[in-house]
């Protein structure tokens, strides 16, 4: 079944096809809802939640799910009476048959049980179970005329007719089944407790060898848990039992009786409840969002209109100019070597007159080179000056390296971008405009690009930039 916030969510898009009058208007919460974030599965549970203010809907749905898994409960619990009882009623004399017992455990649960699995190999399809649908229909469970209930109940009845109901069917199935073995085992150590029990076997066309192999081929699963099973000497003398038989031999049987009812009973029907619950939860129903209620929703929430007279462009986000400190300069190069030796020297003009103050620290390149620079500016109060190559992207690794420089560097850190050949900076920046509209320049395009990356990452950062 569809999860209950999917169920709410599809209650209301029924409710509002049907034009119901809801406690919140839901065009007034779609609206609100076109700002906020999350996933647009998140958005739409979000909106249902807040249509159902008032949690009238999610009161029926709750109601109808209750009931329906009030039936389940008590008829699991009918059946584990019924086999308790069932038990208690073929064990009422003291010598018991064993294999008779058995058959009467296992036999008809056995021929169910392989023949579900044959009409699993066999039916690979995703068939519905509508005649499941017709029994536990929701509207024998609830009973209102109004939109809400009856749209409710529709709700719940498509979700019985989808495929993957064939494995809750399944599932409830072998729930039963669990439930009569449960009440029988429940049955048998009650019984061994309280009564003691002789055992034995009657064949016309077996011979004692042939139960004595029958036997311990049947035991030899349980024996692998530790019960008992009879030895050869056992089974021979047991053979017509009408009195009692001595407690050790008796136990031998008891022991093979509980360990058969677990080993070829309780345990392979779990083993199918399971396999019925991971399939189901596999081929759950999902809520359809592909729906064109919902598309309308998911459009108008991905819609932003403009108004051409009052829009205005956001202006792209600028570095502030670098401040050029007094004292001692520390100048490096992020990852790539520049075209002169002299780099920092186009940025004199910015107050940068002394050069016997200039320590020229090189290229940064890996870790090494970043722990030797951030071990000298923890010792050294100076001022950095890093030049960045346009080739230089503006990467998480690299930024991350800027960050670190500035945390360490004592007197602030500014930025200089170097030029890419002979286009220089200042002409790049001025003729942005018309390197966008330019496709024959694809270099020259990319540069301004870069720059406006490196403008966004070191506004940001609250970063100085030389504008050389």
């Amino acid at each position: 079944m569809l999860s209950p916030q999917d169920q709410l969510t599809e209650l209301v898009r029924t409710l509002e096809t049907q034009q119901h009058v809801f406690a919140t208007d839901p065009l007034l919460i779609t609206e609100k809802l076109q700002n906020e974030e999350g996933s647009p599965l998140q958005k739409l549970h979000r909106r249902a939640s807040r249509i159902d203010s008032n949690g009238a809907l999610a009161g029926v749905l709750g109601k109808i799910d209750d009931r329906i898994k009030g039936i389940m409960v008590v008829m699991s619990v009918v059946w584990c009476i019924s086999g308790f009882l069932g038990l208690f009623t073929l064990l009422q004399t003291n010598v018991v048959n064993f294999f008779y017992v058995l058959v009467c455990l296992l036999g008809f649960h056995t021929v169910m049980l392989l023949g579900w699995l044959v009409m699993t190999l066999i039916n690979q399809g995703n068939q519905s179970s509508n005649w499941f649908a017709s029994f536990v229909s929701p509207s024998y469970l609830i009973r209102g005329k109004d939109d809400v209930t009856q749209a409710a109940v529709t709700l719940y009845e498509r979700q019985l007719q989808h495929s993957g109901m064939r494995w809750y069917l399944g599932q409830f199935s072998h729930q039963l089944w669990l439930a009569t073995l449960t009440g029988m085992l429940l049955a048998i150590v009650f019984l061994l407790i309280v009564r003691q029990y002789s055992f034995s076997w009657e064949s016309t066309l077996l011979s004692d060898q042939a139960l004595i192999t029958l036997t311990q081929i049947l035991g030899w699963l349980p024996s692998m848990v530790g019960f008992g099973v009879p030895d050869s000497t056992a089974i021979v003398q047991s053979r017509l039992v009408t009195d009692a038989m001595p407690l050790s031999v008796a136990r031998q049987w008891a022991g093979l009786l509980v360990g058969s009812l677990l080993m070829y009973g309780i345990l392979p029907r779990a083993i199918a409840w399971a396999f019925c619950a991971l399939m189901f939860r596999r081929k759950k129903m999902r809520l359809d969002i592909k729906l064109p209620y919902y598309q309308k929703i998911l459009n108008f929430w991905q819609r932003h209109v403009v108004d051409a007279d009052d829009f205005k462009e956001a202006p792209a986000p600028i570095a502030p100019k670098a401040q050029v400190s007094a004292g001692k300069k520390l100048v490096a190069l992020l990852e790539y070597p520049a075209e002169q030796n002299q780099w920092w020297q186009s940025g004199f003009d910015t107050g940068i007159t002394d050069t016997t103050d200039i320590e020229n620290f090189g290229i940064l390149d890996d870790r090494e080179d970043m722990a030797r620079l951030k071990a000298y500016l923890d010792a050294n109060p100076v001022q950095v000056l890093l030049g960045i190559h346009f080739k230089a992207l503006p990467d998480r690794g690299t930024l991350r390296k800027l960050d670190q420089i500035a945390n360490h560097a004592k007197h602030g850190l500014i930025v200089q971008l170097l030029e890419d050949n002979s286009l220089s900076l200042t002409e790049h920046h001025n003729t942005g405009n018309d390197v966008l509209n330019a496709g024959s320049d694809s270099n020259l395009e990319k540069q301004h690009v870069r720059y406006q990356q490196w403008q966004t990452a070191l506004s940001a950062r609250k970063i100085g930039l030389i504008n050389n």
